[in-house]
């Protein structure tokens, strides 16, 4: 039996930076390490072919708990709805008003940061509330 493989979630996208960027404030994650022989992410970009500069960003929890996110320069634009999607965690143990308040702050903040508010889905018998977003590139995420 293996054991516990890392995980990592890939984002297609158009500009990877602007992607990563929002996805580090919005988490509050870091920038990976900087590869050896590179004194920053600008130096080692700056040394890869035309083609390749700016074609991926990465970045990662500063305490190694939640997955890393890759983002990929891909040439097509979304245009259907996520297959797959963050849950980012802001109402755990809260319920009806509280957890839609707590819901709602945090998609405040998102906005401040390039987000945008797609519909609040209500609690009913099976599921809490959560908030539909998207990120700076129309990606859904859900605030639950």
């Amino acid at each position: 039996m293996s054991g516990v493989k890392q995980v990592q979630v890939t984002f297609d996208c158009a500009v990877p930076q602007a992607v990563a960027e929002f996805w580090k404030a919005a988490l509050g994650y870091v920038d990976p390490p900087i590869p050896p022989g590179f004194d920053s992410w600008d130096a080692f970009n700056a040394s890869l072919p035309a083609e390749q500069q700016g074609s991926t960003s990465a970045c990662q929890d500063p305490n190694g708990v939640g997955p890393r996110l890759f983002f990929q320069r891909v040439p097509e634009g979304k245009t259907v709805k996520n297959r797959l999607h963050l849950d980012v965690r802001v109402g755990v143990g809260l319920t009806g008003d509280q957890r839609v308040a707590a819901l709602e702050a945090e998609a405040a903040r998102m906005i401040l940061l390039g987000a945008q508010r797609v519909r609040l889905l209500r609690a009913d018998e099976e599921n809490e509330a959560c908030l539909v977003m998207q990120d700076v590139e129309g990606n859904e995420f859900c605030l639950d």
